[in-house]
């Protein structure tokens, strides 16, 4: 091999390696650019994340102490701070339904029922609906369901109706709901179904006396 041949094969053996390197430098160069910036900005949304809802559960406990307070000593100032915390809350987490049922029993306990249905209305929407276990969906159809009935008319009662009987398929523990169904069916003359309200409302708690006493009305009429 002469001298020639030798340059020139070193000189493609250089040329190769300086491909190769160029080569790997691009592949780190893209590793970096698309994957470790990704990595780093998930976590920090996720912490972020984490963070949020961390801020809105704080508010949430303060809006409950709130509430509880509001209700021990029928203070409306207390009721008052339960409403701005649950906004608090709702701002930083609009999908957790809590909030929202939050806000609801603090304007109920203000006296502004229409604003409190539709304050439960957005739990109970696709936004929030799924951070709710069943029986805890059941009882914000309760809640709903009572509200309505004191600002609603009689052509109302059809659709509190049919809350309350989802209400009790998904928590058939709550007395309360099945008394006020049974008091929808009497409003809607449909006794037998008022009855069968009734009767469950008993099954639930033997010593409900409302249940009891409307039984008892309704035999003897």
């Amino acid at each position: 091999m002469d001298l020639n041949e030798r340059e020139q094969n070193t000189k493609m053996f250089a040329d190769l390696l300086l491909q190769a390197f160029t080569l790997i430098v691009i592949i780190f160069t893209f590793l970096f650019m698309y994957k470790i910036p990704q990595k780093y900005i998930a976590k920090y949304r996720a912490t972020s994340s984490n963070s949020v809802n961390l801020q809105a559960r704080r508010h949430f406990i303060t809006g409950a102490q709130h509430l509880s307070k509001s209700r021990q000593s029928r203070d409306l100032a207390d009721a008052k701070l339960a409403v701005e915390e649950a906004e608090k809350a709702v701002a930083l987490d609009p999908r957790d339904a809590a909030s929202h049922i939050l806000k609801a029993l603090g304007l109920e306990m203000l006296g502004f029922k229409k604003e409190a249905i539709e304050a439960i209305d957005v739990a109970l929407s696709p936004l929030a609906v799924k951070s709710l276990a069943e029986d805890e969906r059941g009882d914000a159809l309760f809640k709903r369901s009572e509200l309505r009935v004191g600002v609603s008319g009689e052509e109302r009662v059809e659709e509190v109706v049919r809350d309350l009987v989802e209400s009790v398929k998904l928590n058939a523990r709550n007395v309360k709901a099945f008394v006020l169904l049974g008091e929808c069916y009497e409003r809607i003359e449909r006794k037998e179904m008022a009855v069968e309200a009734y009767e469950n409302a008993i099954r639930v708690d033997s010593d409900c006396m409302v249940a009891k006493e409307a039984l008892n009305r309704l035999g003897e009429s």
